[in-house]
């Protein structure tokens, strides 16, 4: 059995450096080192073969047992330090500091007919884990990010993603390099815009098929507009020209789903 210690202390050095791992994407970098928060995240992230670098955990709060991810560096903490670690009192009482994993595009196992998902320039930690959930939920190949403006690892972006950061495979890369990749594949480049558009439900997703959106502010740059091979728009029948990049992504995947299902 794995010898637990006991914390008690906000001063202990390891609760300083778990909150700095939070607050701070350039120590999450530096350490490879980021922080999950709650037992559904941080099964989703060891099913996937992320490794477990130190264990915290509140008795109190616990509903069930986490004999199977105890490591080495196993803490049990007291409901004052968990409150101080934890972003939100409804995590069954775990926190871990994982190993970072990174996916390079190579890697990525692209079905016959992938369907992928491509932002580009998000900014917003929020939007980018509801898009994550949509494209587990879509069963997506993938969710590649471009020119990010925000690191995968935010915790704000794993606890909205519920884990989907974990199941989806995500990669962060350049612009140029995307292109290439989906060009050398032979994967439709399909362009949400309003301008120079056509309605999304017209469009044929049943090929392998990459859906690309930028952000709610300036939308796509024109290289992506220019390697586009098709340009989709979602129709707005309202008084406002646009919709929640996470709402847009969902709509626009689950008709690729519509469309593929009906091609059976």
């Amino acid at each position: 059995m794995k010898e637990i210690q006991f914390i008690s202390s906000l001063q202990n050095q390891k609760i300083k450096q778990l909150v700095l791992l939070q607050q701070k994407s350039s120590e999450r970098k530096r350490s490879g080192l980021f922080v999950v928060e709650g037992l559904r995240e941080l099964r989703h992230c060891v099913s996937k073969g992320y490794e477990i670098d130190s264990l915290f955990f509140c008795s109190a709060l616990l509903g069930e047992s986490i004999d199977d991810l105890l490591v080495a560096s196993s803490y049990e903490v007291t409901e004052q330090v968990y409150g101080k670690i934890a972003y939100r009192g409804s995590t069954e009482g775990v926190v871990a500091v994982m190993r970072m994993r990174h996916t390079a595009l190579e890697d990525l196992q692209l079905s016959d007919r992938p369907l992928l998902v491509v932002l580009e320039s998000v900014e917003k930690p929020g939007n980018l884990g509801a898009v994550l959930r949509s494209a587990d939920a879509a069963g997506a190949d993938a969710v590649i990010v471009c020119d990010p403006l925000t690191d995968l690892y935010n915790p704000n972006l794993i606890r909205a993603s519920i884990g989907a950061l974990f199941t989806v495979p995500t990669v962060a890369v350049s612009s140029e390099a995307c292109i290439r990749f989906l060009k050398a594949r032979g994967i439709r480049i399909l362009t949400a815009q309003l301008q120079d558009s056509e309605l999304y439900y017209d469009t044929d997703m049943t090929c392998g098929t990459a859906i690309v959106m930028g952000t709610e502010a300036t939308g796509l740059t024109n290289q992506w507009r220019e390697a586009a091979d098709a340009h989709i728009r979602i129709p707005m029948l309202g008084q406002l020209d646009s919709l929640n990049v996470s709402v847009s992504a969902a709509i626009l995947l689950f008709e690729a789903v519509r469309q593929r299902e009906g091609n059976h």
